[in-house]
């Protein structure tokens, strides 16, 4: 039976080294490539063709959640498991929505690690009862809110794109011009994250800078009346 070829993709080099370290000690595990960003994975995919994806969701350049679309339009066979250090519910529930097959935390056991890579292997799903509690949480806070209520402020009915709540929030401080920082500090995060964010904007959208961002949603009403 073949090894199972894992390809690698962390931004944080100590994590990366970590990850290639403990699955290269296991025999039936072969890692083929170490990307430091989502367009390295996507391009690393297409070269290396590895069975397995490990995903950190937190990316420059191209995040998990874009890296996982991409790869699987390229190749739906490559099955893609996304690590985070934090709860993220809408990243997790837009990467599900591109295809990938689970989710654990950065914390877990190395074992275990290597348990659920062999399960998606073999064609299950993963997602860790940290994240399924958390998704079950959101999930059950959009419904009590009904159909005709407001998700943060913003009508449901007026987000064909599947813009989550956050991304929202992010598009309409880049529509009144704040830049990246002043959107950090309003939102309370990263300017990292907020790249990332409008990253994902851009690509629901299909549009290409600040100005078409914010003219589609006010075109499209994204904002409410």
């Amino acid at each position: 039976m073949s090894n199972i070829k894992v390809l690698i993709a962390d931004d944080q080099e100590l994590i990366l080294e970590s990850l290639n370290i403990v699955l290269n000690m296991e025999d039936a595990i072969e890692v083929v490539a170490l990307a430091k960003n989502g367009e390295e994975a996507v391009d690393f995919c297409a070269k290396f063709k590895p069975d397995i994806v490990l995903m950190d969701i937190n990316m420059p350049i191209l995040d998990g959640v874009g890296a996982t679309e991409k790869i699987k339009l390229n190749d739906p066979t490559v099955k893609i498991i996304i690590l985070t250090s934090y709860k993220e519910v809408d990243y997790v529930l837009s990467a599900l929505s591109h295809g990938a097959e689970g989710f654990l935390l950065k914390a877990i056991h190395p074992k275990d690690l290597v348990a659920g890579i062999q399960v998606v292997h073999t064609g299950g799903t993963l997602i860790s009862q940290e994240m399924a509690n958390e998704m079950m949480k959101s999930v059950k806070k959009v419904m009590s809110i009904g159909t005709k209520e407001t998700l943060h402020g913003f009508p449901n009915k007026s987000n064909p794109y599947g813009l989550s709540p956050r991304e929202v929030e992010v598009l309409q401080k880049l529509a009144l011009g704040l830049r990246n920082q002043d959107i950090a500090e309003a939102l309370f995060l990263s300017e990292g994250t907020v790249k990332n964010y409008i990253s994902n904007i851009y690509s629901k959208l299909n549009v290409k800078d600040r100005r078409q961002a914010a003219l589609k949603a006010k075109d499209e009403g994204i904002f409410g009346d």
